[in-house]
């Protein structure tokens, strides 16, 4: 499938979707975020963007386009960049960057040093990361 336009893409919303399994802020932020991921994995090409993203528009702490819980998520996108290796504003595969972040995060065992204070930290101990059986680098 080809895509006009990369998708804005927050860095910490590549270790969100690892374990995403269809609960979150409401029905309709879930909906969106299974959405997001379908299209993601059908090999959308992605630009991280540090700063709310198409995910983001469902959030309910979405206020006019800012995040009122920007200080926190902040801190998770920057820190994902930064083990990671990679820049606010990039552009590349969305397969590419779960590799990424699956190797240099999850599989480390970094992915509770970045966000372990996150409301749905429950959820990602709880299970495996969808990214686990799909690294090649």
């Amino acid at each position: 499938m080809s895509f006009i336009k990369n998708i804005p893409l927050r860095p910490h919303h590549g270790m969100c979707l690892a374990y995403f399994k269809g609960e979150g802020y409401s029905d309709g932020f879930s909906a969106h975020m299974q959405e997001m991921l379908d299209i993601f994995q059908k090999g959308a090409k992605i630009q991280l963007h540090a700063d709310t993203d198409e995910i983001c528009s469902a959030c309910p702490n979405n206020e006019k386009g800012c995040c009122s819980s920007f200080s926190l998520v902040e801190k998770y996108d920057k820190a994902v960049l930064e083990l990671c290796s990679l820049k606010n504003g990039q552009i590349m595969d969305f397969k590419t960057f779960t590799d990424i972040v699956q190797k240099e995060i999850l599989a480390s065992g970094k992915r509770k040093e970045i966000c372990g204070n996150c409301q749905w930290n429950s959820i990602c101990e709880s299970q495996k990361s969808r990214w686990e059986k799909q690294v090649l680098i």
